[in-house]
């Protein structure tokens, strides 16, 4: 699954979708998705993202 980080843009692959679903989890563990090479992993902060659309995550996964 990809989101977009809200600040710079960027698709942001999102490694294990049961962190990002998980209410008590605030950081996610994905990659950015630039170039063709893969990015190493990294954590992200899920107040930071947003779906493709500019939808917000739902309430549910956040609080």
């Amino acid at each position: 699954m990809f989101l977009k980080e809200r600040g710079s843009g960027h698709l942001v692959e999102v490694l294990e979708v049961e962190q990002l679903i998980n209410p008590q989890s605030k950081l996610i563990l994905g990659r950015y998705s630039i170039g063709e090479a893969d990015q190493d992993d990294d954590e992200f902060d899920k107040s930071d993202l947003i779906f493709m659309s500019g939808e917000e995550l739902p309430s549910c996964w956040v609080n």
